[in-house]
């Protein structure tokens, strides 16, 4: 069992939680996520490692509650365990996988931009600010589609440039991530590496733009995983034509090789049966009402 030392809500509809996990805590690094199990009957979900205290032993986790499982994290608090952390688990971000001085000093010749889009934010912080802890600086653009959505902001600050940029333009610069990227090349930023993380669409459309800028760019993947390891198949991607495995081989691609339809197309397999389930779970004795949606008895 996994103690949680700290859990409520983050901003906007966002979440996080502290678990005392020193093994995990111990290994990990930017860019790895780890496998959670609430209970006996819960299903397995991965979420990214948002930051770490290897002193401490302790992960930090950023979430945002949207099925049946993480509606159920939300409700556990200080002192409860969660029966199963597995992790870490799945590729160091290439950028923070090496601390050698001649990694160190080839990192600071590039020119980084991170795009973080809604959730994105989160896999990208500890990214951002392990660069900064090596002396290198970052630009971050932190994109939502309004300004209750905007999340980590503030700690961001204090690792990067940070560009805010929402949706309808309630916070910020007015726009998409798109947008506001093309805007800072317009204004004589360059860069020669992107790090795009984020709901896939964004991703796929952002892919579009820095090819045209010819920028080299890299999208973390997060498809439906279950057990983490290769073995299940449900995290299959095509890249560069050929299979890849989001759990194992990424979660970081090369994102002009990615193919985002396929992803996309894939990412709707699962849906109904999630849908089903929190349904299920929040309705309880009165779930088979009638809706002729579930395809339950009634």
């Amino acid at each position: 069992m996994y103690k949680i030392l700290k859990a409520g809500h983050l901003s906007g509809p966002n979440y996080e939680m502290i678990v005392e996990a020193p093994r995990v805590a111990a290994r990990c690094l930017p860019g790895q996520f780890v496998i959670v199990k609430i209970d006996e009957t819960a299903e397995r979900i991965p979420l990214t490692i948002t930051d770490y205290d290897r002193e401490k032993g302790t992960i930090e986790l950023v979430y945002q509650p949207v099925g049946l499982t993480t509606n159920k994290l939300k409700m556990l608090q200080a002192g409860d365990s969660l029966m199963d952390f597995v992790g870490p688990l799945g590729k160091a971000s290439d950028l923070c996988e090496s601390e050698t001085p001649e990694a160190i000093e080839n990192l600071k010749k590039k020119k980084i931009i991170f795009i973080a889009g809604g959730v994105g934010a989160a896999p990208v912080y500890p990214q951002a600010k392990w660069l900064h802890e090596h002396g290198i600086s970052s630009d971050v653009i932190i994109g939502a589609r309004t300004k209750d959505l905007v999340m980590l902001e503030e700690r961001m600050k204090k690792v990067a440039n940070v560009y805010v940029t929402t949706d309808d333009g309630s916070y910020g610069r007015s726009g998409m991530v798109t947008k506001c990227l093309e805007d800072l090349i317009a204004e004589g930023h360059t860069y020669n590496h992107c790090v795009c993380i984020g709901p896939t669409i964004m991703m796929k459309f952002l892919c579009l733009t820095t090819k045209a800028f010819h920028l080299h760019t890299v999208v973390s993947m997060n498809p439906v995983m279950v057990d983490g390891t290769g073995m299940c198949g449900a995290c299959r991607l095509m890249v560069d034509g050929d299979v890849r495995f989001a759990c194992v081989d990424g979660p970081e691609f090369d994102g002009h090789k990615v193919d985002f339809d396929l992803a996309l197309q894939r990412q709707t397999l699962y849906k109904t049966q999630e849908g089903e389930a929190f349904l299920a779970w929040k309705e309880g004795n009165t779930h088979h009402g009638g809706c002729g949606e579930c395809g339950g008895e009634r």
